[in-house]
């Protein structure tokens, strides 16, 4: 046993080492939209906000949108179905500003979620030259658009994605977001989508920003309409198609709760961890046995009695720590700190992990929006 403890985690050194390594190197070109400038009045952007039972969030959420600074913008809000006051909050507001159009949805046709039906609805009554997706709970600083909008325009890009800040008030919860934050960017490497050399794309569903021209050529989200990720999923397959992308943050000009509380979080995570696992059970217990060898175990072999094993724990506690730190300080305005419960917060994970997996398997398929969705409709289309 001690035997394959030494070689596990001389491994996890390595790979430790090389991830960040990565990550340093990817960071460069990783820039902060705050130091943007804004671009001046020009063609217009279309918001597109599709919604579903968010009377609670969607008010506050375009008032911030109303207060931008650029001010050639429509909104396209799309009230998907929903049960309780969405629809009549989305027509008050329509009142207010006669920039905002409404499109109600009754019925979700076969073949389709709903949140990418109620998009791909929302784009065809858009008129602007640029589409940005947004959800919903997303706040955003009056410089937002137009910063953003002369970042795309200065690189010439296709789509650019902006990652939040994701605000977080109870402490597991945010230990639970940064450990999240920290795993999918070794395991996505987002920084990625900024080298025009690789096929690595991304997108964050707070704010994903697109050409028309580039959206309906490359098949808008009929392409991907049975993908829960959607909103990783654009961004990924338009890299791959060709079309120029990066990311940026906007950690003080965009902000989101990305959950309420660490029980939201695991019923939230259950539409989408499945899919991000490419629907494969050997990715499954591969992702499990990653996060318990490189993220829980060396914290409990560190006390061992073999002094190689102490060293090689301290080493892969070391060098993802580095990694950690790196990660929070430029995807989150968390405190680094948090890695000191790193342990607990993976265990967190592997369970959201393995129940999300269960239920889906359970139930034949996921529950999102209110609308189950068969596994094997999903699988069918990948």
């Amino acid at each position: 046993m001690e035997n394959i403890l030494i070689v596990l985690f001389t491994i996890g050194i390595f790979v430790w080492l090389v991830f960040l390594i990565d990550a340093l190197l990817g960071f460069r070109n990783l820039d902060a939209l705050e130091k943007e400038a804004e671009l001046a009045p020009g063609p217009v952007l279309s918001v597109i906000i599709a919604a579903r039972n968010e009377e609670k969030q969607i008010k506050a959420s375009v008032l911030s949108q109303l207060k931008q600074t650029y001010q050639h913008v429509e909104w396209i809000m799309v009230n998907d179905r929903s049960t309780d006051n969405t629809g009549n909050i989305m027509n008050e507001l329509q009142e207010i500003d006669s920039r905002i159009h409404v499109l109600h949805i009754n019925e979700l046709p076969e073949g389709w979620l709903g949140k990418n039906h109620a998009l791909y609805k929302g784009t065809l009554n858009a008129s602007g030259k640029w589409l940005l997706f947004t959800d919903a709970d997303v706040r955003f600083e009056k410089e937002a658009f137009g910063k953003a909008l002369h970042y795309f325009e200065k690189h010439q890009l296709d789509l650019l994605t902006a990652a939040p800040n994701l605000n977080a008030n109870r402490f597991w919860l945010k230990s639970f977001v940064a450990f999240f934050l920290f795993g999918f960017s070794y395991f996505k490497r987002p920084w990625m989508a900024n080298n025009p050399k690789s096929k690595i794309g991304t997108g964050i569903g707070a704010f994903n920003l697109v050409s028309k021209a580039a959206y309906e050529s490359f098949g808008t989200h009929k392409k991907i309409k049975m993908r829960p990720d959607d909103d990783l999923q654009l961004g990924m397959q338009m890299k791959r198609a060709g079309f120029r992308q990066r990311i940026v943050t906007a950690l003080h000009l965009i902000e989101v709760e990305w959950y309420g509380s660490l029980k939201e979080a695991f019923v939230g995570l259950e539409k989408n961890t499945f899919a991000g696992l490419n629907y494969r059970i050997s990715m499954v217990f591969f992702s499990i046995f990653g996060v318990f060898i490189t993220n829980v175990l060396p914290f409990l072999t560190i006390f061992s009695g073999n002094t190689l094993i102490v060293l090689l724990s301290l080493g892969n506690i070391i060098t993802s720590g580095i990694l950690y730190v790196l990660v929070i300080k430029r995807m989150t305005v968390f405190s680094p700190a948090l890695f000191l419960v790193v342990p607990i917060t993976a265990l967190l994970f592997i369970y959201s992990i393995i129940r999300a997996s269960f239920l889906t398997f359970k139930r034949g398929g996921i529950v999102w929006r209110g609308t189950t969705y068969r596994l094997s409709e999903l699988r069918d289309k990948e």
